[in-house]
């Protein structure tokens, strides 16, 4: 019986030992969510870095941008696993208009995993004024910046 015990600590280290460079390796987002940068200073770097994908997932009708992470980029914000990272701003090249009327002000943000109450406690613990808004009931919720 402790000899099972035993194989079993073994290998939930085992486990958790190969998981760590993921966590280690994160590229956290919590800076620019402070809404002190314009969407264009939040999405170009990601481009850049190829931690999004280059062309949009998702283009709404009021010509928010949502770009997928790429495979390996480890986006975190506030603590939680970057689903989307959104934006726009008008008559900047780098957002695609959509078929309706563009969004008045500007914004960016991401979705995350995560329920709202626990994603809000995190973003105010940081001390940031982002929106933060459910998109799916305890499961997505947006985090987002508007205007500047």
């Amino acid at each position: 019986m402790k000899m099972s015990v035993l194989r079993m600590l073994t290998s939930l280290t085992s486990l958790g030992v190969g998981f760590l460079p993921a966590v280690c390796n994160a590229n956290a987002l919590d800076p620019q969510l402070d809404c002190q940068s314009s969407p264009h200073d939040f999405i170009a770097p990601l481009l850049d870095q190829q931690s999004i994908d280059s062309k949009p997932m998702r283009i709404e009708a009021n010509s928010v941008n949502a770009f997928r992470p790429t495979s390996g980029s480890n986006l975190t914000a506030f603590g939680f696993h970057v689903y989307s990272v959104f934006g726009y701003e008008q008559n900047d090249p780098l957002f695609i208009q959509g078929s309706g009327q563009p969004v008045k002000s500007s914004t960016y943000g991401v979705v995350v995993t995560g329920s709202a109450v626990s994603v809000e406690a995190s973003v105010r613990k940081a001390g940031s004024s982002a929106v933060v808004h459910e998109v799916i009931p305890f499961f997505l919720t947006a985090v987002f910046c508007d205007g500047r």
